[in-house]
């Protein structure tokens, strides 16, 4: 995570407020729109880069701050050779991470400016230019988390949404992607093309993209008139098509049970990305090896798709809220294949998921929210994808199915490109359900751990009764349902038992060969 510094100018001059994740926030000014112009070439990794950045301003204010990773050691980082507003040159300063604009009057409320920076260097990171594994060099964007202002000037966190431009000049051998719809393909002298790409919904900056590569393309089909593109390799052509042809069938069940796709296009990419996927909005990055012609890419290509909705449309507005969204898109990957294979294959997904959360919390006893974090790769761990899926499958358990899913139908309508935190999500659930469902978050996201259960059964006093005990080892009681399955010689029944003491005891009518099977659907969280 890139250092936060003290910027005693700032201090002076703008009101800056730290959320829990260190970031210092500007409420003073919120960026409606980047267009990045850049040129890359074939000698060097060296960039040249034109940012316009235009900005409302909330409240009155004497500067503004972008963050801008200047030249290192190593000769790597940004150089700003000038910023405007306008006509006018404007007074800057350049610090290790920050650049610092200055205005001679200070900006009045509701007053919107642009500015433009230009700079030029060698990206420390965030892009990634290289060979591909067939040894062609390729350009590829990587920002996530907060690695964009290695290159670009921006307000490198999510909490701020904005539309975007990329106009990439490159040499004529090189296909463009980028965020947004394309606006420009034009041949300039010199052997060089520029290609133009726009999108007009807010994103923010770990989201926007573009890549530069030799690509085959090929439109695998439309769903509900948005365009599926697949961008592969030249070399795995064949194999790229087929794999990333599948895409479709999340598009559609999504776009059906939650609400309408927030893009106006949804391209698939072969990439250099350091991640398996990248969820960029409308043009996700695989990694160049997801490519296998075996179809083996199914589940990957469903998860990076439900980012569309969670995540890249409703952001979290904190780093540490981030299980809103890989928790959502791990558990809406399962319902993907709930809907094609069956309740076996959800159950198959969730056991496999309690294994991993158990697993993990032996050595990293944290709660979902974990404000402690301060690295944010630290937070892609199973408590943010396995156990957030796991706080979404008990809660559709709780509520039943019709109103877990008007509840995220609902969610996705109030905060549609736009952010939220987890009390959001839980004050949209409350109204769908009219229940107060406080305790149930508080305990499965803000709590580390889950319940440990010791289970048994005596003979009752009553013949043909067993006393059946519950006994909750954990430190911190949770409450919550529990389902038994009850074997013995005439057959087998479910029983259904509430637990939220130490130790909770039940009678059940019972014959002889007694077997009891704690949670046999696979709707508890547990050990």
């Amino acid at each position: 995570m890139r250092k936060v510094f003290c910027f005693y100018l700032l201090f002076i001059l703008l009101p800056f407020v730290s959320a829990h994740d260190g970031y210092p926030r500007n409420f003073n000014a919120d960026v409606l729109h980047y267009e990045f112009a850049l040129t890359i070439n074939d000698s060097t990794d060296r960039i040249e880069g034109r940012a316009l950045i235009k900005i409302k301003f909330i409240n009155e204010a004497d500067s503004i701050s972008f963050d801008l990773t200047g030249i290192n050691r190593e000769g790597k980082g940004m150089g700003v050779t000038s910023v405007h507003s306008g006509p006018k040159d404007v007074k800057w300063e350049q610090e290790e991470e920050r650049l610092l604009v200055f205005f001679d009057n200070p900006v009045k409320q509701n007053d919107t400016l642009e500015f433009v920076i230009e700079y030029n260097g060698i990206p420390a990171d965030g892009l990634i230019i290289s060979k591909n594994k067939f040894g062609n060099r390729t350009f590829f964007a990587d920002h996530w988390p907060d690695r964009a202002h290695n290159y670009l000037p921006c307000i490198d966190h999510p909490y701020d949404k904005a539309s975007v431009d990329f106009i990439i000049t490159a040499p004529d051998r090189y296909k463009v992607i980028a965020s947004g719809t394309l606006v420009e393909e034009s041949d300039l002298v010199g052997n060089m093309t520029l290609t133009h790409w726009s999108e007009t919904v807010p994103l923010a900056i770990k989201v926007m993209t573009f890549g530069a590569a030799e690509f085959a393309v090929q439109l695998a089909g439309n769903v509900n008139n948005i365009p599926v593109w697949s961008w592969v390799y030249p070399e795995n052509r064949k194999e790229g098509f087929s794999d990333y042809s599948v895409a479709i069938r999340p598009l559609e069940y999504y776009s059906r049970i939650i609400g309408q796709y927030p893009y106006k296009k949804l391209a698939n990419v072969q990439s250099k990305t350091i991640y398996g996927g990248l969820e960029n909005a409308g043009t996700i990055f695989y990694s160049e090896n997801s490519v296998s012609g075996l179809g083996r890419a199914e589940g990957l290509i469903a998860h990076e798709i439900a980012h569309q909705w969670f995540g890249d449309c409703i952001t979290e507005t904190d780093w540490h809220h981030i299980w809103l969204s890989e928790g959502f898109a791990t558990y809406m990957t399962s319902l993907y294949f709930e809907s094609l294979q069956g309740k076996d294959r959800l159950e198959s997904d969730m056991t496999s998921a309690r294994a991993k959360v158990l697993k993990y919390y032996e050595k990293h006893a944290k709660p979902v929210i974990d404000t402690t974090i301060t690295n944010l790769m630290d937070l892609l761990s199973v408590n943010s994808y396995q156990k957030g899926a796991w706080v979404l499958h008990m809660l559709r358990h709780d509520l039943g199915d019709e109103v877990f899913m008007k509840g995220l139908r609902l969610y996705y309508e109030r905060f549609y490109n736009s952010n939220a935190l987890t009390e959001d999500f839980k004050n949209v659930m409350e109204e769908v359900s009219g229940r107060n469902l406080g305790k149930f978050f508080q305990q499965w996201l803000y709590t580390a751990g889950q319940p440990e259960l010791r289970i048994w059964h005596e003979n009752g006093k009553k013949k043909g009764m067993i006393d059946v005990y519950i006994e909750q080892k954990q430190e911190h009681l949770f409450e919550f349902n529990l389902e038994l399955l009850i074997k013995d010689a005439s057959g087998e029944k479910i029983v259904n038992v509430i637990v939220k003491e130490r130790v909770t005891k039940i009678m059940v009518p019972s014959m002889n060969n007694v077997e009891i099977i704690p949670d046999p659907n696979v709707n508890l969280l547990f050990k």
